[in-house]
């Protein structure tokens, strides 16, 4: 397997100061469309990186679920690794790879749990079976076998036979309020088109190109 050898010349399109809206989060929204209107596999697929308490960073691929002005958000189980990880250091990492787009958008920001509100609004729209699967889930821990697991749901799912699924307590959301966005063009011999967005004291934000 010659992995050296692989390479993709990218040459769809340009990237552009002009191009781009004064606001991250409409430049975001209008690439977030275009890869939903793509038919990509899981556009609002995220990597997620985390830092613990001891310095080593985590990474995983979670799902956006919401966005707007204030931040993008995300749900998880508030005991799992990357809740930890947020508990002892806010700051986060996100990164979009649409690659048949020939396109990636970063963010960095702080991340901080929603309202309960906001988190059931959220949670009752889920499948139920997604709902018991949060119960059943004590998520980041070890388990010697998958039968283990799918007891749990089936006991989960026999307590909530009738009626609604409550939310859990440990249960909910968090939204990331970003500090940096960087928007990502693949052009041909590496030369890739890169702005990045830097929120400024006052709110505005500042855009620069950088080099690839």
């Amino acid at each position: 397997m010659n992995l050296e050898g692989m390479r993709r010349h990218y040459a769809i399109r340009a990237l552009d100061r002009v191009d781009l809206s004064p606001d991250p989060f409409i430049q975001f929204d209008s690439w977030m469309r275009e890869a939903v209107e793509t038919q990509l596999l899981e556009p609002n697929a995220m990597s997620l990186a985390t830092v613990a308490p001891g310095g080593a960073p985590s990474l995983r691929t979670v799902l956006l679920k919401g966005f707007d002005a204030r931040g993008l958000v995300f749900y998880t189980n508030y005991a799992s690794q990357k809740a930890r990880d947020l508990a002892a250091n806010s700051s986060v990492a996100l990164l979009f790879s649409w690659l048949p787009l020939e396109r990636q958008v970063s963010v960095t920001g702080r991340a901080e749990k929603i309202s309960a509100a906001e988190s059931m609004k959220y949670f009752f729209s889920r499948p139920r079976e997604s709902q018991i699967g949060a119960w059943a889930s004590r998520q980041s821990e070890v388990i010697t076998t998958r039968s283990l697991l799918e007891a749990k749901f089936a006991e989960v799912k026999a307590k909530f036979l009738s009626g609604a699924v409550p939310l859990p307590g440990f249960w909910g959301g968090y939204r990331v309020t970003p500090h940096t966005f960087e928007f990502w063009q693949g052009r041909t011999n590496r030369l890739h088109d890169r702005f990045r967005y830097t929120r400024q004291a006052d709110g505005a934000w500042k855009i620069e190109r950088l080099m690839p």
